[in-house]
């Protein structure tokens, strides 16, 4: 193991007082740095920047956006990743879904106002400590489920853990989300998206197996054991501990030397306003709403009334387990498609639009046809028997719920990459994604309290199809008139008090093209 040699500092920085702590945005800014006639960049002097070649292969430095999506996406595998695994078995590991379904209520309704204004919280205190004190909610809400199993005088601190939860997953998403659409280049946020997605659900894979390990020969549906829980509440603040351990947005430096645009000195008021005008500015984001709302709608009705209601015990762990590797699956798929460069930009955009409309069809069309088998009334019958996976029929429903996966998957990462295309701007990006995760978490607050005042499965599906269905045309002036194949930096620099000097190397294609 060697440290590379080759990244030192610029002439430039060269001339300027040499310092041995991390670099600052001031004294790492643009002018300090810039593309060789080997196209190898020289970068700042620090630990952050430093390359170790293990067996010749020369590793990215830690503040580049590969190392930090990494590590994000390590974050999101231990707290929602186990979050995701806990409430795959439907009403979060216990036979009835009510006090469940109240405390996401809480959880969504708060998640929905931080959320939307959660840009404005990331652009002024950085991803770091956002994404580490998100992750703390995650531990606490798993502990008040555990509690809830021995007592039943606990439900002021079931509701104060859904609360708290909205509060902190809120700004752990919305920064998850400003890393992965601004960090990386163009033609590599699909590609991104597919890493994160994938490891991200792989802590919901492995989330799922414990609980079917520890309860692999339940035949029944009962509430899961506390080694479960405990599992959990170990692993979601391993998480929170490891955000710690991230680089903010301004030590950032990409393969060909440009950084995240970002604000210099951001202030509250100026946060704010930037909210503002991104809407102001940008109005056409709200046709992207209907598409933010209806994005987490399906986990209710997929979860508990799916999951929770019709399978017993182990075979809901089963289906958790298979749901979440489907989305692995569909992220790879998905996100490679959309880099593909052969095809320019505005047709992939397109091309994704449609596919997901027949995609929308084809998948609930199914649904429809196993919805019509079953009520809420009826699964509640102390003569139904919850189905297990010896029983007949079971491999085409497992077929359904691995493609409600698939689809949930595609979804997201065409959110992603639909914002992601719009802008390459770290503040832009912190809004459009605070938008999203502030209307996701509203839809699913409300689909979450119909559930908990008993509203009918076939209810529940039928909202399902519809708010999917026309979210998509709704997004369609978007898609076709507004996604370019290339954003200029200089578009993403307006309402900023950077300059191209700020974020782009010398030698840079953008700045030579300007001379």
């Amino acid at each position: 193991m060697s440290l590379d040699k080759e990244t030192t500092v610029s002439d430039n920085a060269a001339t300027t007082k040499e310092v041995l702590a991390t670099p600052t945005r001031e004294s790492t800014g643009s002018d300090h740095h810039a593309l060789g006639h080997d196209g190898v960049i020289d970068l700042p002097r620090g630990w952050k920047y430093k390359q170790i070649t293990i067996a010749g292969y020369k590793f990215p430095w830690y503040a580049s956006p590969s190392v930090q999506l990494f590590m994000v996406a390590f974050v999101c595998f231990m707290c929602p990743g186990m979050f995701n695994a806990l409430g795959g078995l439907g009403g979060g590991g216990q036979v009835d879904p009510t006090l469940v379904d109240n405390m996401n209520t809480a959880l969504y309704a708060t998640f929905a106002v931080v959320g939307f204004f959660g840009g404005t919280f990331i652009n002024k205190l950085g991803v770091k400590w956002t994404l580490a004190f998100g992750g703390i909610g995650y531990g606490i809400y798993a502990i008040s489920l555990l509690v809830s199993v021995h007592s039943t005088h606990v439900q002021a601190f079931n509701m104060i853990a859904g609360v708290l939860l909205g509060l902190c997953a809120a700004l752990l998403w919305t920064a998850q989300g400003t890393i992965m659409i601004s960090y990386p280049n163009e033609n590599q946020k699909g590609t991104y998206f597919a890493w994160f997605w994938a490891i991200f659900n792989m802590g919901a894979v492995i989330g799922g197996l414990i609980p079917l390990g520890e309860n692999i020969n339940v035949q029944i549906n009962k509430t899961v054991s506390d080694g479960t829980y405990i599992g959990f509440i170990v692993l979601m603040f391993f998480g929170a501990f490891l955000a710690t351990l991230l680089c903010n947005a301004e030590d950032i430096i990409r393969k060909d030397g440009s950084r995240v645009i970002l604000k210099k000195n951001p202030t509250w008021q100026s946060e704010f306003l930037g909210l503002w005008e991104t809407l102001r500015l940008e109005p056409f984001i709200v046709l992207l709403f209907p598409m933010f709302w209806s994005s987490n709608w399906f986990y209710t009705y997929q979860m508990q009334a799916v999951n929770g209601a019709y399978f017993n015990t182990r075979t809901k762990a089963l289906n958790n387990v298979l749901y979440w590797l489907s989305q692995i699956i569909a992220a790879g798929v998905w996100g490679y498609l959309l880099d593909r460069d052969v095809v320019r930009r505005t047709l992939r955009a397109k091309i994704t639009l449609v596919v997901l409309f027949v995609l929308t069809m084809a998948i609930w069309g199914g649904g429809y046809a196993f919805e019509k088998t079953y009520t809420r009334e009826t699964v509640l019958s102390p003569d139904f028997k919850h189905m297990d996976w010896a029983d007949d029929g079971y491999v085409g429903v497992m077929f359904l719920y691995m493609f409600y996966g698939f689809f949930d998957a595609a979804w997201q990462a065409s959110i992603y990459w639909f914002m992601g295309a719009l802008s390459n701007s770290g503040r832009k990006s912190a809004n459009y994604v605070g938008f999203y995760k502030g209307i996701q978490s509203a839809g699913a607050s409300v689909v979450a309290h119909l559930d908990a005042i008993k509203l009918s499965y076939r209810a529940e599906f039928i909202s399902n199809w519809v708010l999917l269905s026309t979210s998509l045309v709704i997004a369609a002036p978007v898609i076709f008139m507004k996604i370019k194949d290339h954003v200029p930096t200089e578009e993403d620099l307006q309402g900023t008090d950077e300059t191209l000097a700020d974020v782009l190397p010398a030698g840079h294609r953008e700045k030579v093209a300007q001379v």
